[in-house]
C-alpha cells in the first residue's frame, strides 16, 4: 500500500519555536505573579516592612532597573525565538528567566511601598556623585566611575530603536552577533547602578538583590565576551 505523506505532523523548527514561546510565556507569568502576590499579603504584611522614602536609592533603583531589565528581556526574547544557535538560545533563556523573575520582585517592592512602577522624570536621579562604590567582598569591581550617575534622559547601555530594529531584522550568525553585542553593552551599562544600590540602598532586600545582580551580570558579561570572540566579533563601545 502506498504510504501517504504525514501532513499533520509539525516540522521540527515549528515544534522548537512553539516550545520556546511556551517557555517564554511561562517565564513572564512567573515574574508578574511574584509582583501580584504582594497584594495577597494584606496591609499587616506591608506595615511590618521597612518602607523607604520616595526619593531613596531603593525606590529609584527599582523603578529604573525595571526599565533596564525590561529591554534585556525584550532582546533575549528575540534571540530565544529567532536564533538557531543552541549556545545563544541558552544564554538568552537564562537572561530572560532570571531578569523576569527580578522584575517581579521589584514590582512587588514598589507595590508594597505604594510607589509607582515608573516615573516621568529623568533616570538615575537617585545616584549622586559624592559616593563611591567598591565590592572587594564579593568580587565585583573595586571602583565605580560616576560618569554614569544621573540625572540622565537615557540609561547607559540601553539599545536604541535602530539597534532593536537591526536585531529583529537579522537572522543566522548576524542575529547572534548583534544580540551578544547589545546584551554585553546592556550589562556593562547597568552595572554601575547595581553596584551603587548594593552599597547605598537602605533596605536589606534591595541590597541583596542588587548584589546578586552584580555577581550574575559580571559572570554573564565574561561569557558574552568570550562568545563574541569565538565568533570573531568585538564588543560595542559604551554609549
Amino acid at each position: 500500500m502506498d504510504s501517504q505523506p504525514d501532513t499533520d505532523r509539525p516540522s521540527k523548527p515549528s515544534q522548537r519555536t512553539a516550545l520556546l514561546i511556551i517557555g517564554l510565556i511561562g517565564a513572564i507569568a512567573i515574574g508578574f505573579a511574584l509582583g501580584a502576590f504582594t497584594n495577597l499579603l494584606g496591609p499587616d504584611a506591608k506595615s511590618s516592612l521597612t518602607v523607604p522614602a520616595s526619593d531613596s536609592v531603593d525606590v529609584g533603583f527599582a523603578q529604573d532597573m525595571l526599565v533596564h531589565h525590561g529591554q534585556a528581556v525584550e532582546m533575549a526574547s528575540t534571540a530565544l525565538t529567532k536564533s538557531t544557535d543552541n549556545e545563544v538560545r541558552t544564554v538568552a533563556y537564562d537572561i530572560l528567566t532570571t531578569q523576569q523573575n527580578q522584575i517581579g520582585q521589584m514590582q512587588a517592592w514598589l507595590t508594597m511601598w505604594d510607589e509607582p512602577i515608573s516615573t516621568v522624570g529623568p533616570y538615575m536621579e537617585w545616584m549622586t556623585s559624592d559616593s563611591s562604590s567598591g565590592h572587594d567582598s564579593h568580587g565585583a569591581s573595586t571602583t565605580m566611575t560616576m560618569d554614569h550617575s544621573g540625572p540622565a534622559t537615557t540609561m547607559p547601555g540601553m539599545a536604541s530603536a535602530a539597534d532593536l530594529a537591526a536585531l529583529n531584522a537579522a537572522s543566522g550568525p548576524e542575529l547572534d552577533t548583534i544580540f551578544l553585542q547589545l546584551m554585553l553593552r546592556h550589562h556593562q551599562g547597568g552595572l554601575p547602578m547595581m553596584e551603587y544600590a548594593a552599597d547605598n540602598a537602605t533596605t536589606d532586600p534591595v541590597k541583596a538583590l542588587s548584589t546578586t545582580m552584580v555577581n550574575t551580570q559580571e559572570s554573564e558579561s565574561t561569557l558574552l565576551t568570550s562568545m563574541l570572540a569565538a565568533r570573531g566579533a568585538a564588543p560595542l563601545p559604551m554609549n
